[in-house]
């Protein structure tokens, strides 16, 4: 292990260590079928190869309706308190929270936008480059889900595949009977969007932990394998914290371009 990377992941708080691949709320309410994380990205982590995902900082977004509970399920999962009366988010507020997954160190930015109608073109520029998009609905107001979808598209259209999410909050307010069917429609929509569903409450703290941990995995998950398939194409050196890639096929085909009879350049 670096020292670099040593040093970070000792900065990560305890409650901040994952080791274990967080799973899925209901199995059938994701289209992330991970059970553990990929064979490529513990032998990466073991091996101190995964290049400079953990100097990165990766960045999602919440979305959703005002007074869904965006800005209650962040506070409850960076602070743990819960407070019955905030005020609505005006424009966009951020936390930043460090992780350890593997004995690797990985930054989140959670950024919680505003639901009223007058802020969404402040908040919708900084939907673009999200990694994780995470929309946001009342499970004890169903007008709250019909507008998820929306809220899905004007979000993730900004970015490029992210991770995508719909999470009911309010839980601890919804009898048995009743969570039971908006849960149904709730899974419906979210498996046309490909995204994965969450019932939270950030009152209790009920699964808030649980489905942050598991948005961190699929996003950590998701970023060493693409570094990976970055740096896999030929043979690499590691000077720092730097890779150079060395790939002598596209060096050769270069040549071959210029000098197509292959010879010498000098003649």
């Amino acid at each position: 292990m670096s020292a670099t990377r040593t040093m970070m992941s000792q900065n990560v708080a305890k409650d901040r260590i994952v080791t274990k691949f967080p799973q899925a709320f209901h199995p059938d309410a994701t289209p992330y079928q991970k059970m553990n994380f990929h064979p490529k990205v513990k032998a990466a982590c073991t091996d101190n190869k995964t290049g400079r995902v953990g100097l990165k900082i990766c960045k999602a977004v919440l979305v959703g309706d005002v007074s869904v509970g965006k800005t209650s399920l962040v506070n409850r999962f960076c602070h743990d308190v819960f407070d019955r009366d905030y005020k609505a988010t005006i424009g966009v507020d951020f936390e930043v929270e460090k992780f350890s997954l593997l004995n690797v160190p990985f930054t989140l930015q959670i950024w919680d936008t505003a639901g009223q109608e007058r802020f969404k073109c402040i908040a919708a520029s900084y939907y673009r480059g999200a990694n994780v998009t995470i929309v946001v609905f009342d499970l004890s107001d169903e007008s709250s889900l019909s507008n998820v979808a929306r809220w899905m598209d004007d979000a993730a259209g900004n970015s490029s595949d992210p991770i995508k999410f719909v999470v009911g909050t309010k839980k601890d307010l919804v009898s048995p009977a009743a969570l039971e069917s908006i849960e149904q429609n709730a899974v419906e929509i979210a498996n046309s969007l490909g995204a994965e569903f969450w019932a939270v409450s950030s009152k209790t703290g009920e699964n808030v932990k649980e489905f942050f941990f598991r948005a961190v995995a699929l996003t950590f998950e998701a970023a060493i394998l693409r570094e990976i398939d970055t740096t896999g194409a030929g043979p690499t050196k590691q000077i720092g914290n730097d890779l150079i890639k060395v790939d002598n096929e596209n060096v050769f085909e270069r040549r071959n371009k210029k000098n197509p009879l292959g010879k010498c350049c000098d003649m």
